[in-house]
This record gives C-alpha cells, sequence and structure tokens, in this order.
C-alpha cells in the first residue's frame, strides 16, 4: 500500500493552477489573487474629517475659544473654504479639511450658538481643546500611490474585494475558480426521492460533492450517474465533461462491476491501494488536457474522507491557493476507540469542550457509517502505527469549518 502522505503529495504536485484571467471584482469573489493590486493614488485621496464637528487652527482653539463658523463642507465637496483668525469651518465626517484648518474639533466637544436654515450655528464655544491633527485623517497615512494593496496569492473575500476598489481598481487579475465535473456509478444507485426495491440505495455520494464543492469555494460544471455495465458511456462523459477536473465515486476497487477502474485504466488512470481508512481504493490520472481525474470509492465516508484529504488540497492547489489544507489542531481523546491494523485512520468526530475530541458514532470509521457525517465537526486522522486510541491521547485533528 502507499502511504496516504505520498499518494496526496502526487495529487498536489500534479495540480497546477489555472490560467490567469481579469475579472470584474464583482465575479472575483472567492478566487485567488495571481498579481499584485497597486494603488492607483493616495488612500485616504485628501486629507479629510474622521469625525462630524468643526474644522479649526489648533492655535485658535483653546478650552473656552469662542469661533465664528464661516463655512460648511460636506462630503464629496470639492470647497476649500478660507478660516481666517477666529473662524472654523463646520465639516461633515469624510468631507475634505480645508487647507487652513489643521485639527477638527467633534461636534460634541463644542456649544453652539443659534443656527441659520440649514442648520449651521453662527459661532461655537470649544469645551475641549483638540489634540494635533485631531480627527484628521492625513492623504496616504493608509497606503502612498503605487504600493502594493493586495499581494498575489491573497484569496479575495468581501475585505479584499472593497480595498481593490479603494485602490482604484474596478478589475482584478485572478486564478478562475475550477469547474469539477461529478459522476457517480453504481447499477444500484436512485434518486433520493424513489422507492428502492431489494439492492438498491439512494444516490447521496454527488449531493455531498456538489455541496463541498460550493463550500470550498469551486464550481461545480456537471453532474451524471452511470450504470456499471455503461463503460463506454463513462469514458466519453470523462472526455466530454466541460471542466478543469473530473470526481468519480464507486467502481474504483477489485470488483467484478467496478466500472471505472475498466474503462479509465487503460486512459493511462492509475489505480493503488493508499495506506489509509475509510478510502483504501483510489485512483488518478489526467485526461489529454491536463485536467486531473479522481477516482474515489462508493461508499459515503469515504467520498466524504477522501474529498477532504486528497481532492479538495489538489483542487484548492489548481484554484491558486498557496496553503490548500485546511486547519490542523491537537486534541485529547475523551473516549477511546480502534483503529484499523497497518492503515491510517481517518475518523469523523467530534469536539468534547476545549480541547477534546470523540468519535462522531460508535461504530468507529466504517465507510458505510453515513450518519456520523452529519454529527462530524472534524477529521482525526491517526497513524497507521497506532493500534488502539486510548482516553486521553494526543491526536490531530483536522478542522471541517
Amino acid at each position: 500500500m502507499i502511504p496516504w502522505e505520498e499518494h496526496r503529495e502526487r495529487l498536489l504536485t500534479a495540480a497546477r493552477p489555472l490560467p490567469a484571467a481579469t475579472v470584474p471584482l464583482s465575479l472575483a469573489g472567492g478566487c485567488v489573487l495571481a498579481s499584485d493590486v497597486v494603488t492607483r493614488w493616495p488612500v485616504p485621496l485628501f486629507d479629510n474629517s474622521a469625525m462630524d464637528g468643526y474644522a479649526v487652527r489648533r492655535a485658535e482653539a483653546p478650552e473656552g475659544a469662542r469661533l465664528a463658523v464661516v463655512a460648511d463642507v460636506a462630503a464629496g465637496s470639492a470647497e476649500d473654504p478660507e478660516l481666517g483668525a477666529g473662524e472654523a469651518a463646520r465639516i461633515m465626517t469624510g468631507a475634505p479639511v480645508p487647507t487652513a484648518a489643521d485639527a477638527v474639533v467633534p461636534l460634541e466637544a463644542t456649544v453652539a450658538g443659534p443656527a441659520d436654515a440649514r442648520g449651521v450655528p453662527g459661532w461655537i464655544e470649544v469645551t475641549a481643546a483638540p489634540a494635533p491633527g485631531a480627527h484628521v485623517r492625513r492623504r496616504g497615512e493608509d497606503l502612498a500611490a503605487g504600493s502594493v494593496s493586495l499581494s498575489a496569492g491573497v484569496v479575495l473575500g468581501p475585505w479584499q474585494l472593497a480595498a481593490a476598489a479603494a485602490a482604484g481598481h474596478a478589475e482584478v487579475t485572478v486564478h478562475r475558480r475550477p469547474r469539477v465535473a461529478v459522476i457517480s456509478t453504481g447499477t444500484e444507485l436512485i434518486d433520493p426521492a424513489g422507492t428502492p426495491r431489494r439492492g438498491q440505495i439512494p444516490e447521496s455520494n454527488s449531493v455531498l460533492l456538489a455541496a463541498a464543492l460550493r463550500a470550498s469555494g469551486l464550481d461545480l460544471a456537471s453532474v451524471d450517474r452511470v450504470r456499471d455495465d455503461e463503460g463506454e458511456r463513462l469514458a466519453r462523459l470523462v472526455d466530454a465533461a466541460e471542466a478543469d477536473a473530473v470526481i468519480l465515486t464507486g467502481g474504483a476497487s477489485v470488483g467484478a462491476y467496478d466500472v471505472v477502474k475498466e474503462a479509465l485504466a487503460p486512459r493511462g488512470v492509475a489505480f493503488d491501494r493508499i495506506g489509509i481508512q475509510p478510502g483504501k481504493p483510489q485512483g488518478f490520472g489526467t485526461r489529454a488536457d491536463g485536467a486531473p481525474i479522481f477516482a474515489l470509492p462508493g461508499n459515503p465516508v469515504a467520498v466524504a474522507t477522501s474529498f477532504e484529504v486528497f481532492v479538495r488540497p489538489a483542487l484548492l492547489r489548481l484554484a491558486g491557493r498557496a496553503d490548500p489544507f485546511r486547519r490542523e489542531e491537537l486534541r485529547r481523546a475523551t473516549a477511546p476507540w480502534r483503529c484499523p491494523a497497518g492503515r491510517a485512520q481517518v475518523l469523523p468526530v467530534v469536539l468534547d469542550g476545549p480541547d477534546g475530541v470523540a468519535p462522531a458514532t460508535a461504530g468507529g470509521s466504517g465507510s458505510h457509517l453515513v450518519a456520523s457525517l452529519a454529527a462530524a465537526e472534524a477529521l482525526a486522522i491517526v497513524p497507521a502505527s497506532v493500534e488502539r486510541v486510548m482516553e486521553g491521547d494526543e491526536i490531530l485533528v483536522m478542522m471541517l469549518a
């Protein structure tokens, strides 16, 4: 058997980031930035007020000073009013600070005299002297023009997209999100809403994978289901899928009707036994266009764990992620459980207390124990050398959120 770490590494090596494309900010969410975003101008663009209040010369605004209000500067205004001795300008948050002013006194630090029809008082009295530069956001204090606002490799979330817009860009260059085709195989599979006859089961793997892809910021290209006697159709679907990667479930082992292996092994997809439980039978290869093909076991828990351990990191590498792995923690087992002989174990677990972890079900890591998926909050990864986890043992845990 091939160590699971070795299998994952060869998948990651084969998964090269997709070509970069320039897209509008509205389409860039969740993508990985392929080139630096450089500010077109200083951020902020000009000295502006951080408070609603009054722009003043600080030297003329000690506590108790009475200043005549001679101007009113709103956000977006292009005005730059002159301020004479003993004068102030009412100013709104974000408005440009008059060149003649060097501080802003907030409304709550003033007493205002009678106001005109626009609500502008004729005078104010300062009740708390401003500090030097008080409440003035200086031009370029966040970033100077020409500075790198966002570095290549950053995943673009809402805050990052806002930073790109503030830097003066409506488009960014990103690695596009991979489009992934999903194909479930098995004559026994029926629609979830159907009524199964003897030997039939509801098909859940495509539901699991479609949701997992979306949750990982990836795009679902297509979903198909193939019977065990449709090897030629399966091969055509793999070749024709308009996708950057293909995931197949079922038919990858050594059974008499393992259609995936029969159809794809002649095309260069390698099928191996991996030292992991669940998920020992795994297949991997590439299409003629370089799109990776992942052939997973058919049991749902094996599909779920194989996706998390092997497929998701490789797909995120396609998407341009430098670090495609889930967050990992060391936790203490709060209950004992058995481990498979000679294979690493990937066990769905629940978090127990501030630093504990316990199996999600009493059934262990069997690939048929679908109920454990619904309860699982993480995956415990136990080395092949461990035969039994004892209460209190330190366990490496892959967090699922």
